[in-house]
């Protein structure tokens, strides 16, 4: 018995050890804070990751998930982590932001608060800043209203600040207090003012995305050479000016993103052609160093710059006023770049000048809605002005011989004949050096002087695009008895042989090579082939007929589209001599071809993405339908409508990306559709993300 006595003690004051010595931060939650979670939960409208919470969860406990991490410390939440799929949905009317935020302040001890995607909606309350121990927030892509609160300014330890993907408006806050700061990330917000000159004091700063918003006046050189600053993205602005030609970038630096604003000058210094090791994007602005291809014209950005200027009043006369340093800092860029555009403008000009003294009424090489449909006029004729396409390594452009044709295509054997259509047929050849390519014989079914087709065959020799079957060369067959009307013309194609796109998603082997890296890579050259048409030409080639089967791809995956619209008229009203009769009625059944195109794409878009056949309305309206509800539902539910050849090698805000964009495409009402460079900036922000995620050593997405 003495023993058994002995032995209970000892059991019993190791017991009691045990829980002396216990670490404090396996303990159960404290009540109060327990409380608040399920509050938070409810005033949330119960989100699927928190509805399995009841009276015994230990929150301190819960294995982490893509919707809900919770860290503690010390009987206390030190870190919060909340995502939802309310993508396109707020939260109801009785959600009230001001009550939420006064709840979670409770949580004094947090260091972390991630709250993503939960429609979360109303203006931002200054209290926020009562969490003063947090080093990162993040209330991304929720739908948050108005300015955003200046008193987290003195939330002194932030490290992480991300606001992206919300409706914050008016001018960003003075955060200079904010010394810690290593990310700062306000894209796709309607912020409304010029960058802020407080960023140049940041000097942890190692992220700043400024892109989708409405930013206005110049870059402060100051932003490129930040201590830390890594990645620099002020992409889709109104930032206007020139930077400096001796530009200091820090030695950090590796991406910089300033496409799609109203700069004008030159890209040199440390963001120049020569810069090594950095990425620097800046398409769609007016610099003279960025590609013509990819610029606006001059004139552009000097009167949008002026244009959205934002009004300030004058306190005495009532009346708006310019911001006069703004204007100082537009003018001052413009004069700045005068000295190294002066010698251009003034030869556009003479030029000008010159065609109108001889009755050429001129166009400039822009690529805005309203000037690429538009031509010279020659005698009453349009003449198309064409931008130059880089070296593709394409063999010259040759005028092949009747001989040549025949020859290349053995007489235009029946077993080479590829495909009929009403206005031609399409023969596999071989030219004489041994390479293959593919024939169009095209009938004509009017009258066509030798002259009026050669002119027609000029245009079409400059059709030479990466992401386009580029035309080789031609033969202009005449009449023996009318040697100078054109009978038949036979168009010399690249042949590109890896089949169809269509071909590479319904062979259930192949499209196991599509992962969605290749999928992303194929549909970016599909959308530059179509900016290509819609921008790189003069006027710009609309109405294409965009069909999956009709993009082609090559050896190494690189999309082709192959039935472009050439509708170069020789007659007012004439029918097109390469599209056929019913070309013309095609292009334009469905009403403006331009937002046709952009129709076309999504469907195809679609179809990448799901791997489904989309062959009727119908059927585009049913797999539309389900994607867009699987993507408001969760990430598990968009993972059964994708294509499972995909599944494990995509980042989800990568996919997110993509899908958006294609939804917007394939928008009923047509004036909502973007433009082709909205699409693309959508797929290269989407795959930039996916680089990201592949980098730091993702396998799978885990939904």
């Amino acid at each position: 018995m003495e023993i058994f006595r002995l032995n209970l003690l000892f059991f019993l004051l190791s017991l009691l050890a045990f829980h002396v010595l216990l670490p404090a931060s396996t303990a159960q939650l404290s009540a109060p804070e327990t409380r608040i979670l399920f509050q938070l939960r409810q005033m949330l409208e119960y989100p699927q990751g928190l509805q399995g919470w009841n009276n015994w969860t230990n929150f301190c406990y819960l294995p982490p998930s893509p919707s809900l991490a919770v860290v503690c410390s010390e009987n206390h939440i030190t870190q919060l982590t909340v995502a939802g799929d309310r993508v396109f949905q707020k939260l109801s009317d009785r959600f009230s932001i001001d009550s939420f935020f006064t709840v979670l302040t409770k949580l004094s001890r947090l260091e972390t608060l991630s709250l993503v995607s939960l429609g979360i909606w109303g203006p931002l309350p200054e209290k926020i800043s009562r969490l003063r121990s947090l080093q990162v927030l993040n209330i991304s892509s929720n739908f948050i209203t108005g300015e955003i609160p200046a008193s987290i300014d003195g939330m002194k330890n932030l490290r992480r600040l991300v606001l992206a993907g919300n409706s914050f408006n008016g001018s960003v806050p003075d955060l200079a207090g904010l010394q810690s700061l290593q990310e700062l990330d306000i894209k796709n917000n309607s912020l409304r003012s010029p960058i802020p000159p407080w960023i140049k004091d940041l000097n942890l700063l190692q992220r700043f995305d400024a892109s989708l918003n409405k930013l206005v006046g110049p870059i402060p050189p100051s932003l490129f050479s930040l201590p830390s600053i890594q990645f620099l993205n002020l992409a889709g602005n109104q930032l206007s000016g020139a930077l400096p030609s001796n530009l200091s970038c820090g030695s950090n630096l590796r991406f910089v993103d300033v496409s799609r604003n109203l700069l004008i000058g030159n890209l040199s210094g440390c963001i120049g052609s020569s810069s090594k090791n950095r990425t620097v994007l800046s398409s769609w602005n007016c610099l003279a160093s960025g590609g013509s291809r990819y610029q606006h014209p001059y004139r552009y950005c000097r009167k949008e710059a002026l244009a959205v200027m934002p009004p300030i009043i004058d306190k005495k006369s009532g009346k708006s006023a310019m911001k006069v340093g703004l204007i100082l800092g537009i003018v001052g860029g413009i004069t700045g770049a005068a000295g190294a555009t002066g010698i251009l403008i003034l030869a556009v000009l003479r030029r000008a000048g010159r065609s109108h003294a001889n009755g050429l009424k001129t166009d400039s090489f822009a690529f805005e809605k309203t000037s690429v449909r538009s031509s010279p006029v020659v005698n009453g004729r349009n003449v198309p002005q064409i931008l130059r396409s880089p070296a593709l390594g394409l063999p010259q452009y040759h005028v092949y011989t009747l001989e040549e044709m025949e020859d290349a295509t053995n007489y235009f054997d029946p077993s080479n004949l590829v495909g009929e259509e009403s206005h031609g047929q399409l023969y596999r050849g071989w030219l004489r050096d041994g390479s293959t390519v593919m024939v169009k014989c095209v009938k004509m079914k009017q009258k066509y002087t030798h002259q009026s087709l050669q002119q027609h065959m000029e245009v079409v020799s400059k059709l030479r695009h990466r992401h386009l079957v580029s035309v080789l060369g031609h033969c202009i067959e005449t009449k023996q008895d009318h040697p100078n009307t054109a009978n038949t013309v036979f168009i010399v194609l690249e042949h590109v042989s890896n089949g169809s796109l269509r071909d590479l998603l319904t062979d259930w082997r192949r499209r196991e090579y599509l992962k969605w890296p290749q999928r992303m890579g194929i549909a970016i050259g599909i959308t530059r082939g179509i900016q290509f048409l819609h921008t790189g030409i003069v006027p710009g080639i609309f109405g294409n007929d965009l069909k999956i089967e009709n993009i082609l791809l090559d050896e190494s995956l690189a999309a082709k589209i192959s039935s472009y619209n050439i509708s170069f008229q020789s007659k007012a009203g004439s029918e097109s001599p390469f599209n056929g009769p019913d070309a013309s009625k095609r292009v334009h059944s469905n009403g403006n071809p331009e937002e046709n195109d952009i129709y076309q794409l999504g469907v195809i878009l679609l179809e990448v993405i799901t791997g489904k056949s989309i062959t009727s309305a119908s059927e585009l309206d049913k797999v539309k339908l389900q994607v867009e509800r699987s993507l408001a539902e969760s990430p598990t539910r968009l993972r059964e409508e994708i294509d499972r050849a995909i599944w494990g090698t995509f980042a989800h805000e990568s996919l997110k990306t993509a899908i958006g964009i294609t939804m917007k495409c394939l928008s009923k009402d047509a004036t909502s559709r973007p433009n082709i460079g909205d699409v693309l900036w959508h797929l290269q922000y989407s795959i930039q993300v996916q680089e990201d995620w592949t980098s730091s050593g993702n396998l799978s997405t885990k939904l």
